[in-house]
């Protein structure tokens, strides 16, 4: 009876239908299965490319202590090694993401039926995904490719068979390394390692329960859970990863408790080449080291690869010090820029100078396309008045607005910029690092491109070559202004000068530390031009200065850099040092490629009795002199020598600072030279660049890891040195003197050697 109603039914003309179409389906699914499989779709990776797996990984800049500076990458990655995670960061991964994950292969099967059953059958939407943690793996490496209609199932076969292929090679704690080492994190940052240190500031080992389940929590939903931009998301996200934790025993309702109540604190780091600590630096780097890697080559003859290869770039730069120079730049130029631009008024050049605003639009690279394009003067104004949105950047906040390319010229055109470095005088090492006051707008680095004049931070040269060549330092000049007739009449005059009495004479010490133009020439004439370009010359100063009396008033443009590993003789046994900011280079697997010494100029420039006549020459500067303002308002009473400085019509102020372990150099000015301080009050180094590095001290002073710094002291001057700087700072004429003898108001140059 049974048979015959079998037979029956299996007779039916819709039974047939139903199970030639079953079989049918079933013979074109192993079709499309083989065909994935053996790559109609795509080459799938073999055991040979699963075996060899290369991933981009970010080279890393170290500061002199090994902490991370930043990073050059595509995908912002950094690799560690199983031992290096977390117990609690894996459990949380593997509630969360995969709790049967030690015991599928690659596919868990009944995962996937009960995604079937409850969501499909049941609508029950809490079932949860049937993705493991080896399919993710898949995807992560190999990423998807577009089919049309069929990329989601082609994509998912082809993710299942390299993870049972993955399953196969690697062992589990292998596929845990390798997956959380390339998983996409929020902000363009791949591996636990790199989002450790953006969002935390910390490496992976030391991620606390809470910091762990939020970076876990992440990766359902990058964009909505990430907790820079959505903390309160991120932060319920978490919450849920805690709880799946205590669902799995990985943890109790103890640590659940005490977990919940960590508050999110994020401790954000940027890595992107324009934002982040030291934006100036890293570019700069960025630069050497391309020229760097050129003379060397991988075990396998390839180049090295800046973006790809993992590398590890020590530096000599002080994360912390840097941090507090930058702090430091950013409290002075926010309040010197609302002073700058109020001292003009509405009579600011940046908007009433007509010759100027137009040269400044003829040297815009857009100018020059519209140029080269054929179109007429007014067509090119007329294109770059087209208003458009941009982002502008302002002390108190970057804002966008819809302007002109013109009205943003006009905008850049008011901003003070500056440079700064910090070197450790005894080798040249780098310490702090400031090329502009941010790198997202103002591209030309103040430190390595730049070439200002130095103003009188020049004279300190030319008084060391004066003493050297064997002027006492008590000897004396009249202040009084001279002019030189050979040099197109030219009288320099000091600085801010009332009338003076022309009989009173001031000695070397008296005449520096108050930076007296009319001296510093006079010095230069007696001395002789040629020795002081000389003196320069022997203090690692490779440009090619002015051959004229202008020198002594520091009319030649010099790089910051030499000018700091010149001063930094003072404190270096009278020898200069070349600043420099790579220690070594490494490979991903920690083998050193290359690595740097210090350049010291191994012959002195000059002699120990000059050294230390200039030193206490230029304390005196600092204690009662241009940088006297150090003591009196900022009370700095640590051991500080140094120099101001400040160019013709005030368009750049410097200090420079000395201390027995460290040699700073500040400038301050505006990026179009034509465009000076308002007033010598304003824009003179002690009030435009000083500041900086009074700032930067006092952070300096209140952190006890820089006592050898802060707390170091100057050498004692030789009994010597004492004695010849033992006289009256300034002398009067006699009376008969002054009845007799009128002081000569006209004279030629000497030109000597």
């Amino acid at each position: 009876m049974i048979k015959q109603k079998l037979s029956t039914f299996f007779k039916n003309k819709w039974v047939k239908k139903s199970i030639l179409a079953g079989i049918g389906a079933v013979i074109l699914a192993l079709v499309f299965f083989v065909s994935i499989y053996f790559g109609a779709f795509g080459k799938l990776p073999n055991t040979a490319d699963l075996t060899n797996l290369k991933q981009a990984e970010a080279t890393q800049v170290l500061d002199k202590d090994s902490k991370l500076i930043g990073k050059y990458y595509i995908y912002d990655r950094q690799p560690l090694t199983y031992n290096q995670f977390p117990k609690h960061l894996l459990n949380a991964l593997i509630a969360t993401e995969d709790v049967r994950f030690y015991e599928h292969d690659g596919v868990d099967n009944v995962s996937l039926l009960r995604v079937l059953f409850k969501t499909i059958l049941f609508q029950d939407q809490s079932s949860g995904g049937g993705s493991t943690i080896t399919l993710q793996l898949a995807k992560n490496l190999y990423g998807r490719d577009k089919h049309f209609a069929f990329s989601t199932v082609i994509n998912k076969v082809k993710e299942s068979i390299v993870a049972k292929r993955i399953e196969k090679i690697y062992s589990k704690k292998e596929i845990l390394t390798l997956y959380l080492n390339t998983v996409p994190f929020p902000d363009n940052t791949y591996g636990i390692e790199s989002a450790s240190r953006k969002f935390f500031n910390t490496s992976t080992l030391k991620l606390t329960v809470s910091q762990a389940a939020t970076l876990v929590g992440t990766l359902k939903a990058n964009t909505y859970y990430n907790p820079r931009r959505n903390l309160k998301n991120s932060t319920q996200r978490r919450d849920v990863v805690l709880q799946q934790m205590l669902k799995y025993n990985y943890l109790n309702a103890e640590e659940l408790s005490r977990a919940k109540q960590d508050s999110l604190v994020l401790d954000y780091q940027s890595f992107n080449h324009d934002l982040g600590l030291a934006p100036y630096f890293r570019a700069q780097l960025k630069k050497e080291l391309a020229i760097v890697l050129e003379d060397y080559k991988k075990p396998n003859g390839e180049s090295y690869n800046l973006y790809k290869d993992g590398l590890v770039v020590h530096t000599t730069l002080d994360y912390q010090m840097q941090k507090y120079a930058e702090e430091a730049m950013q409290l002075h130029l926010s309040k010197l820029q609302d002073a700058y631009e109020a001292s003009y008024g509405k009579n600011a050049p940046w908007k009433t100078n007509k010759k100027l605003i137009e040269n400044a639009i003829k040297a815009l690279p857009e100018y020059q396309r519209y140029k080269e394009a054929g179109l007429s003067e007014t067509q090119i104004i007329d294109s770059l008045s087209v208003k458009h949105e941009v982002e502008l950047f302002n002390w108190k906040e970057t804002r966008k607005e819809s302007i002109s390319t013109i009205d943003s010229l006009q905008h850049y055109l008011k901003f003070l910029n500056t440079g700064m470095i910090a070197l450790e005088p005894k080798t040249g090492a780098v310490r702090t690092y400031i090329g502009g006051i941010d790198n997202r707008f103002f591209k030309y680095d103040h430190v390595s491109q730049s070439e200002r004049q130095v103003g009188s931070t020049f004279k300190p040269f030319v008084y060391t070559a004066a003493i050297e060549n064997g002027m006492k330092p008590c000897t004396y000049f009249s202040p009084e202004a001279i002019t030189y007739t050979d040099y197109k009449n030219w009288t320099p005059t000091n600085s801010g000068e009332k009338e003076i009495d022309p009989h009173i004479n001031y000695n070397l010490e008296k005449a520096l530390s108050q930076s007296m133009n009319t001296i510093a020439v006079k010095v230069l004439n007696e001395v002789g031009i040629d020795k002081v370009l000389q003196q320069a010359e022997k203090l690692g100063i490779t440009k090619e200065l002015p051959k004229e009396p202008s020198l002594a008033l520091g009319v030649a443009e010099i790089n910051i850099k030499e000018l700091a590993g010149a001063y930094a003789s003072y404190v270096n046994n009278s020898k200069s040092v070349k600043p420099y900011f790579i220690t070594k280079i490494e490979d991903k697997n920690g083998v050193e490629i290359v690595s740097f010494k210090p350049e010291v100029n191994e012959t002195k420039a000059y002699s120990d009795y000059t050294r230390q006549v200039m030193l206490q020459i230029m304390k005196s500067t600092v204690n009662t002199g241009t940088a006297a303002r150090l003591r009196s308002r900022y009370n700095l009473k640590n051991n500080i020598a140094g120099k101001t400085g400040t160019t013709q019509d005030n368009k750049d102020g410097w200090f420079v600072a000395i201390t027995p372990n460290l040699v700073t150099v500040n400038w301050v000015g505006n990026d179009n030279y034509s465009i000076g301080f308002k007033t010598t009050g304003l824009g003179q180094g002690a009030n435009s660049a000083l500041p900086i590095f009074a700032e930067f001290y006092k952070k300096l002073n209140t952190d006890k890891n820089y006592n050898t710094i802060t707390k170091s002291n100057f050498e004692k001057p030789s009994n010597e040195v004492v004695e010849a700087l033992n006289c009256e700072e300034d002398k009067r004429d006699g009376f008969l003197k002054r009845l007799f003898n009128k002081k000569k108001s006209e004279k030629q140059f000497n030109k000597k050697e």
